[in-house]
């Protein structure tokens, strides 16, 4: 069974930065697609970021909201997914999850099979 951990969350000016790393035991992130979603209070969680299976093409995207600002990447020797964020705003503010899913790529997150227990995000000033 898969099992994600992710980390690096934390407390942030606006316009700060933040990288947060997903890492997993159980098996290799290399054979899923993983997105990152965030969940405000009081609203659903959201897709933010998706980045494929390297087998597949590791093609990525971003939500509309993020675009240019986070970016999603692998890191093959610390076998993590980290997602660098900049030019944080204040509704950036979350818990952000990692997801991996074996056969879907996109920000629904019904497609995901597996999830972390997130990471809390906090952008204030």
């Amino acid at each position: 069974q898969l099992q994600l951990v992710e980390s690096g969350g934390g407390l942030v000016q606006p316009g700060g930065s933040l990288r947060l790393s997903c890492s997993a035991s159980g098996g290799s992130l290399d054979h899923y697609a993983i997105g990152w979603f965030r969940q405000a209070p009081g609203r659903e969680r959201e897709g933010v970021s998706v980045i494929n299976a390297p087998r597949r093409d590791d093609r990525s995207f971003h939500t509309e909201s993020v675009r240019g600002r986070f970016t999603i990447s692998r890191d093959n020797d610390k076998k993590t997914v980290n997602l660098q964020m900049d030019n944080l705003k204040l509704e950036d503010t979350g818990v952000y999850y990692c997801a991996a899913a074996e056969y879907y790529f996109g920000l629904e997150v019904d497609g995901y099979d597996y999830w972390g227990r997130g990471t809390q995000v906090s952008v204030s000033s």
